[in-house]
């Protein structure tokens, strides 16, 4: 990061306390700027980058310069293919480097606003009609900005749409919609229409197999099993008009076009495609808020949160922020159509990998419902896993370990793991293979 002399006594004088001080010192001082904590006479300006020594002058002009974005740091990244919190644009991630101290000349950060402030309050609307715009979400549906992650929407669904003594159906594709299903039963009284734990997780149902309650207040679905890389890649309707469709949309959310119209209920943990952890977006159909249970804490109310603009309390800020950038970036690419052709893409290239490996390399799941998000296999050898693990982080490409329930290997691919590192991986496999195949 360089600033100039003049750069930084401009900002500085421009401070009523600062002039103070600056007063007080009555002589060329050396100033040193973030993450310092003491000024001395002679002080030494540090960063993250490189050290320099600032000077003010008394004579020095005021005019101002912009801050330098500071020099990209690619080769020091790693491919990350944890399953969540996950990989995100690198560009994004400069973007709110970039205003991590001074959002837009608002003279602070995104982190210190207050959230009924002008300044955040643009922040999370333009988010939100970024997200409408990606999904082309009709005024008919609310958009929420949430806390607790998805599985705290496993309890405020059946709070806010049923009776306790209501009928839900629920179809189990992996843990997750186990979860689910389990959470339910404690506000509602689901049913498993269908479940694929017998066959390890690794299918999804004929939809005109399933029998469904028709009094059912709704069907639920988990879009995308994150553990054992199940996807639906169509969605099943309901057998009464009435009863809504909910998703669990977690770990592929804003990977592919939706039709928004289809479900009553879209819900995801922002953490593994469109920002860090602590935020859930909640998208869900406005004829269903305000009807929630006598029991129903006020956190988990939608009606609460869609009156107040997700602004009842103070929401995860920061992670709204940066979800917001996430939306412009995936806009940039030209939205969810060309962002999925680039997702088909790398995970084509992965699965290859994987099946024409001779059995070195299997991946359990149905190949017509394989996910595009996370990709889970085996080695025919199991006891060369912890090897393979090891020798590509060495090689710097990470969290490949399977979740801990199933073990084997998984690979999330999602949104902002660029070509190259499924590529690199791809070729790392491949040596693998020669070496201990």
């Amino acid at each position: 990061m360089a600033m100039s002399a003049a750069t930084t006594q401009s900002f500085l004088l421009n401070n009523k306390t600062t002039r103070q001080n600056y007063q007080t010192l009555k002589s060329a001082t050396h100033i040193a700027a973030f993450p310092s904590t003491h000024v001395h006479s002679t002080t030494t300006l540090t960063s993250t980058y490189k050290s320099m020594s600032i000077s003010c002058s008394a004579a020095a002009t005021t005019t101002t310069t912009p801050l330098q974005t500071p020099p990209s740091t690619s080769s020091d990244r790693v491919f990350n293919f944890a399953a969540g919190p996950a990989t995100l644009p690198e560009n994004v991630l400069q973007k709110a480097q970039a205003d991590l101290v001074n959002w837009r000349g608002s003279g602070m950060s995104v982190m210190e606003m207050s959230h009924r402030g002008k300044e955040f309050l643009s922040i999370i609307q333009k988010a939100e009609s970024d997200l409408r715009t990606l999904l082309n979400i009709s005024d008919e549906y609310a958009v929420l900005f949430l806390q607790g992650g998805a599985t705290t929407q496993f309890a405020a669904i059946p709070l806010n749409i049923c009776s306790p003594d209501d009928a839900v159906d629920y179809i189990v594709t992996g843990s997750w919609g186990d979860k689910a299903y389990k959470e339910a039963a404690k506000y509602s009284k689901p049913n498993v229409i269908w479940s694929g734990k017998s066959e390890k997780y690794t299918k999804i149902p004929n939809f005109d197999s399933l029998v469904q309650n028709p009094d059912a207040k709704y069907l639920h679905i988990c879009a995308n099993e994150t553990i054992h890389g199940v996807e639906f890649k169509n969605y099943p309707t309901p057998l009464n008009e009435k009863t809504i469709l909910v998703a669990d949309m977690s770990s592929n959310f804003c990977s592919k076009p939706v039709d928004v119209s289809k479900f009553g209920i879209i819900y995801a943990g922002a953490q593994k495609n469109v920002g860090p952890s602590g935020v859930t977006i909640v998208i869900i159909r406005k004829d269903l808020i305000g009807n929630a249970q006598e029991s129903t804490p006020v956190m988990l109310d939608y009606k609460i949160h869609a009156e107040n603009n997700s602004l009842y309390n103070t929401p995860p800020c920061y992670g709204i922020y940066m979800c917001g950038l996430v939306f412009e970036d995936l806009l940039d690419q030209g939205g969810l159509v060309e962002v999925e052709k680039k997702n088909q893409k790398k995970a084509q290239i992965l699965y290859d990998a994987i099946d024409s490996s001779n059995g070195f390399y299997r991946c359990p799941v149905e190949k017509s419902v394989r996910s595009l998000m996370n990709v889970p296999f085996t080695l025919a050898k199991p006891e060369l896993e912890a090897e393979f693990v090891k020798t590509a982080a060495g090689e710097k490409m990470v969290q490949l370990k399977g979740h801990r329930s199933v073990g084997g290997m998984r690979a999330s691919i999602y949104n902002a793991m660029p070509l190259a590192g499924v590529e690199k991986l791809v070729t790392f496999m491949k040596e693998f293979q020669a070496k201990h195949g």
